[in-house]
């Protein structure tokens, strides 16, 4: 789980002296706190933050892994859907339906949304926005990421909100899922004695008086129920009688005032981030307990591997590197945010997993290359020039960039490899596509040996 504060809910927003909102009202004077964001205030630049840390966390992630945002009303829903698309417009071009609002105000076409949403086999929509989805009967397996934007009070709720990420579905790669509490109801929920356990999967069936099913709605109506209250059986209609002296028809009544905006709205001001605290469930999966990213990240790679030199042959090896990378991304790990965090974006990944997991000395990656090239010269010696070239620049863009940079095709289309020619006149310096990826591959089982 994930504990994400803003800046305004860790120290309250209070406007400034004589501060007014988007129509011109004079805002309160008060301090406003996480429980009156979009109730009494609504603040676009907390939405905005809350929005953007959910896309940076999402593309150090997945930004295809399905997503329910849970919002404070159905505005505030639609508030966070333009933030949202805003931040990822690359994918809505592709997908116009990447980020959808699902409230009442959508009718079929939300429940369309919401359809292709829990379908198995579909791309987007990809983010919900919503302010109540019926809980029971709303079946998510794929959803990975379930964020709160709203607080939650309710035990209930909590466990039905939740409910939507526990659903596994290992032949769908659905292995796990995370909370992202941007409110501090997740942390206070689990904390909470009453908390037993996630709820089993329910399914809730309405039947009438004859034993058939009744289709249930799967959207809730958050404005509340305006049904109309049953007449009795001898109920009369009321007769007016107009005196002779009236027209037949009076003047039609002016149309009433509109009602005035139920909270204030700020749309200027700045709220960053300031705190992103990692959290896990202990084994019997009810109590949560703090982790640092680092800790996390340690644990989890001791959890994987028994020693330094397991995880050192298993990198070495570029198809099994890809897969020990995906297997630290299901658990939330990425060298992106590790760097960050550790403030050494210059180590090399292994160096980085290994020194924090087994405590073994920290390397740069260009310590890494400058030792290869000293204590390997044969690896170099056996190609022509120009294919030496190559190996060479190969070696100069992992030290700048990554071990990505090894990936083959894509590095033969940058400069200064490319002008050498295409791929295969590239491929042709070495003997052949298959004797270029052996000396890659080579180049790299050297560079990771020890």
């Amino acid at each position: 789980m994930h504990r994400v504060v803003t800046q305004a809910d860790a120290t309250g927003w209070r406007p400034s002296k004589g501060e007014v909102d988007r129509y011109g009202r004079a805002i309160p004077d008060e301090e406003y706190q996480t429980k009156d964001f979009e109730r009494v205030i609504a603040l676009r630049a907390r939405t905005d933050a809350i929005a953007r840390h959910l896309s940076d966390f999402m593309r150090r992630t997945d930004r295809f892994a399905k997503t329910i945002v849970f919002c404070v009303d159905q505005e505030h829903a639609d508030a966070m859907r333009r933030a949202l698309n805003n931040l990822n417009a690359d994918l809505v071009q592709k997908y116009p339906d990447y980020v959808v609002r699902v409230t009442s105000e959508e009718g079929k076409i939300g429940k369309g949304h919401l359809s292709r949403f829990q379908e198995l086999e579909t791309t987007s929509p990809v983010i919900l926005t919503t302010s109540q989805l019926l809980t029971t009967g709303v079946d998510a397996p794929t959803c990975k990421n379930v964020v709160l934007a709203r607080v939650v009070n309710s035990m209930t709720e909590f466990k039905q909100i939740i409910g939507r990420g526990t659903r596994m579905r290992e032949d769908y790669g659905k292995t796990w899922f995370n909370i992202l509490d941007y409110t501090g109801s997740a942390t206070r929920n689990f904390a909470d004695p009453d908390f037993d356990g996630f709820p089993d999967l329910e399914e809730e069936i309405t039947i009438d008086g004859n034993g058939s099913e009744i289709a249930e709605e799967a959207l809730i109506d958050t404005t509340g129920v305006n049904a109309q209250a049953e007449e009795p059986e001898d109920y009369e209609p009321e007769t007016t009688v107009v005196a002779p002296d009236e027209p037949d028809e009076l003047p039609p009544l002016p149309p009433p005032p509109p009602p005035p905006p139920r909270k204030f709205y700020v749309d200027g001001g700045q709220v960053e981030i300031i705190a992103h605290v990692v959290y896990e469930l202990d084994a019997e999966g009810n109590q949560l307990r703090v982790v640092q990213f680092t800790d996390y990240t340690a644990e989890k790679i001791r959890t994987l591997f028994t020693s330094v030199d397991e995880l050192q042959d298993r990198w070495a090896d570029p198809v099994q590197r890809e897969e020990v990378i995906l297997e630290l991304e299901a658990r939330g790990i990425t060298f992106a945010e590790l760097s960050e965090v550790t403030g050494r974006p210059d180590a090399d990944p292994l160096d980085l997993l290994c020194h924090l997991a087994f405590e073994t000395p920290l390397r740069t990656r260009k310590e890494r290359a400058a030792h290869l090239r000293k204590a390997h010269l044969d690896l170099f010696d056996q190609y022509g020039p120009e294919a030496r070239d190559i190996l060479s620049a190969l070696l100069d863009k992992y030290s700048d960039f990554s071990p990505s940079q090894f990936n083959i095709p894509d590095a033969l289309g940058v400069q200064p490899i490319s002008a050498y020619g295409n791929a295969m006149e590239i491929a042709g310096l070495f003997g052949g596509a298959l004797q270029m990826k052996q000396a890659v591959d080579r180049m790299q089982s050297l560079l990771y040996r020890h």
